[in-house]
Formats: C-alpha cells, structure tokens, sequence
C-alpha cells in the first residue's frame, strides 16, 4: 500500500482550516488568517506523525484534547474561559457533527452487498461491523456537510431572532373571536390616509367563514374596490364595518386593500399586553410567511404605550 504523506498532509491542513474557520463563526469570534492557517498547520502535522512508530504514545486522549485547546489558543487566544469554552464546545459539535454527516452519506450510499460484506461475527457470538470510508469520499463530502451544517444553524438563528418579534394577536368582531401570531414589523407604516388609523394586516383566510362566500379565493385576484361593489346591497352582516385603504405594494402602483372595523384588539408581546380599539384590520387573499411563523402583520404604533392609549378611545 502507497500512502501518499503530502496529500494526507495537505487535505488535514485544509479540513482543519474549515473546521476551525467555522468555528469562529459559530461563536461570532473573528480570527485573522495567520492565526487559523498556523493552528491548522498544527493540526496537519499531528496527522502526518501517526506514520511515525515511535510517536504512537501521542495518540491517546490526553493528548488528542489537549491538541485541541491547543489549536484553539493559537487560532482565537484566550479571551476569557466562557469564550473559550463556548469555542472548544462549537469545535467538537462542529467535528461531530462533520463526522456523523459523512457516515451517513456514505451508509445511504452504501448497496446491501457493501453493508454485508462490512459484519463480523466474533467468536463470542456477538457482531460488530467494520467501516471503510475512502479518503477522497471524505474530502469530497466534508465541505457540502459543513456548508449544511452552516445553513441550517444559520436558518436557525434567523428563526429564533424573528421569534422574538412575534406575538400573540386576538381580534374581537362582533363577538366573533380570531387568534393568530403575528409578527411586529417596525417598518410597517401603513394607516388610513383619513383618519390616521393604523391598519394591521391579517390573512383572509383567518375570515373566511365570516366574510362573503363569493369572495373566497378572489382577493389576490381581484381587486378590493370590485369586490366591495359586488357586496353592495347583499346581506353582510359586517357591510357597515368594510373600509377601503389605499396603498402602494413594492415595485406596483397604488392599490386599494380591503379591511374591517374591529371593536378591541389584544396583542399579547412578550410578557406584555397592549389593547386597541382604533386599529383597522387588512385582509390580505395571501399567505404572509412561507412557514406560517405568522398570519398578522402587527402595526408598531399598537405596541406603543402612548399610542396604545390613545387607540383604547373608541374612534
């Protein structure tokens, strides 16, 4: 068997630098590029003396972790031992998770035959089954396992950031009670041009039961100044709550939306609560969030304290 040193040597320092270069990113930590190429040059070495018989003594725990911190201290210093756990934690998740992610892809990959071929049975009686993973399939598979690895924590970061702007949304009409999540958008300013209402957005379909049977499915369709025409003079029972809100979309011209006079709404934020009754809600015949995070668009004036009280006078 030919063992290629300098390729093993070159890919470990490769890996290496990917390994520790996310992991900087994971705890928000920035590493000059000095600083990360000389701790994975370390890295690469230790794998190049495994060939070395008389330095197998280096290949036990102790000293495999103690590379680590190592490799660590010369690519991000010690700032303090919260960051400096926080960052060999991340490293070791990233490994594991780095690891887990080949074996996997290479067992999906693998035909009945291959897995077969792979058991043993001891003496004993027992299995155990052995493992080949070729060095150019890890090479391959390691950057697109990292590269999901970053994706997905990276969605998951934006998830968690954007729950911390949704609440809890409780519209009363009539004595008809709708709850949905809804999502502060601080940048949403839309409000009736008369009379300075705010219009809180919310997902037709939230009133589908109440509202108009022809008017199902039509709203992204048609627009709200047709179909309020087509409801006059048919039996409505919230005909004296419609309103038209004019507004401008993204990259479109003016258009109308169509809303309703609700008569309180609560929005539950956190651990606070805010109430308003001079608040429009817009029906929107979409869907707001792809993931159905949330089915509202709260306006940010109901979540002000000075604006929520004067929204609790009746309008």
């Amino acid at each position: 068997m030919v063992v290629y040193i300098d390729l093993i040597f070159a890919a470990n320092l490769l890996i290496d630098g990917i390994l520790l270069w996310l992991t900087g990113w994971l705890v928000k930590m920035k590493v000059s590029w000095w600083r990360l190429a000389l701790s994975a040059l370390v890295g690469a070495l230790y794998v190049v003396m495994m060939f070395v018989p008389e330095l197998s003594f280096l290949y036990t725990f102790l000293i495999k972790f103690g590379l680590s911190v190592l490799m660590l201290w010369i690519a991000f210093g010690f700032r303090s031992l919260q960051s400096y756990l926080r960052a060999l934690g991340a490293f070791y998740i990233i490994n594991f998770a780095a690891a887990g992610g080949i074996v996997g892809i290479h067992y999906l990959l693998q035909s009945s035959g291959d897995i077969w071929n792979g058991i043993l049975f001891t003496s004993s009686g027992g299995q155990a089954y052995r493992l080949k993973i070729g060095f150019w399939f890890v090479l391959a598979m390691l950057p697109g396992v990292l590269l999901l690895f970053k994706l997905i924590h990276a969605s998951r970061a934006r998830r968690e950031q954007l729950e911390t702007y949704i609440g809890e949304v409780c519209v009363d009409i009539d004595g008809v009670l709708v709850s949905c999540p809804g999502l502060l958008d601080t940048g949403n300013r839309l409000n009736d041009p008369l009379t300075r209402i705010p219009v809180m957005v919310m997902e037709a379909s939230l009133w589908e039961e109440h509202l108009p049977a022809s008017w199902k499915g039509r709203l992204t369709r048609m627009g709200a100044d047709k179909l309020l025409l087509e409801a006059d003079g048919q039996s409505f029972a919230w005909q004296d709550r419609l309103r038209l809100v004019p507004y401008r979309g993204i990259n479109r011209g003016a258009s109308f939306m169509l809303a309703l006079k609700p008569d309180l709404v609560t929005i539950k934020l956190g651990e606070e609560t805010f109430v308003s009754q001079r608040v429009l809600i817009g029906l929107d015949g979409g869907t707001l969030s792809g993931d159905g995070a949330y089915r509202a668009v709260i306006h940010p004036d109901l979540t002000q304290r000075e604006s929520a009280a004067e929204a609790a006078v009746p309008s």
